[in-house]
């Protein structure tokens, strides 16, 4: 099994909420920015997770899933570890947000206007609340195909 191709099935739900595009800053060093603009994306299907495309002017983009609540808590606290941290930048004219991704092969620092982000954020979370996240996925059949293929790298 690919390891895109879980198991694990979400319920279907006609609600839909239309991708956010931010325009934000990629901070190359303490004094150079870049802009560069993220697209946000909501699926109703697997809540807990959030696609954010990176994209560059030229090009392929970057893209990354983000777990909702690291998101939502980086608005207003240090959330995350390891490869993805997001934490409140110092207020100035206009409230922001640092998030930092690391890999072995790269390291990249954004600040993301916070106000269009939590309202968009905001609205997933009354199409899907937290508590909800997780209902309606199958994990019997996860467990099982699991166990079966204790490796799904290997397939």
């Amino acid at each position: 099994m690919h390891r895109d191709q879980s198991p694990l099935r979400a319920r279907s739900t006609p609600e839909h909420l239309p991708p956010l595009v931010l325009a934000v800053d990629r901070m190359l060093d303490e004094f150079t920015r870049l802009p560069a603009r993220a697209e946000f994306r909501f699926d109703p299907a697997m809540p807990a997770v959030i696609t954010v495309e990176f994209l560059a002017e030229r090009g392929p983009g970057l893209v990354w899933r983000f777990g909702r609540e690291l998101l939502h808590r980086g608005l207003t606290t240090m959330s995350g570890c390891g490869d993805v941290r997001m934490w409140p930048a110092q207020p100035d004219e206009r409230p922001t947000s640092w998030l930092l991704l690391e890999t072995p092969e790269l390291e990249a620092l954004f600040e993301l206007p916070t106000g269009p982000l939590a309202a968009w954020l905001d609205a997933g979370y009354r199409i899907a609340p937290a508590e909800t996240e997780l209902d309606g996925l199958d994990w019997d059949g996860f467990l099982r195909n699991l166990a079966d293929h204790p490796d799904p790298l290997s397939e």
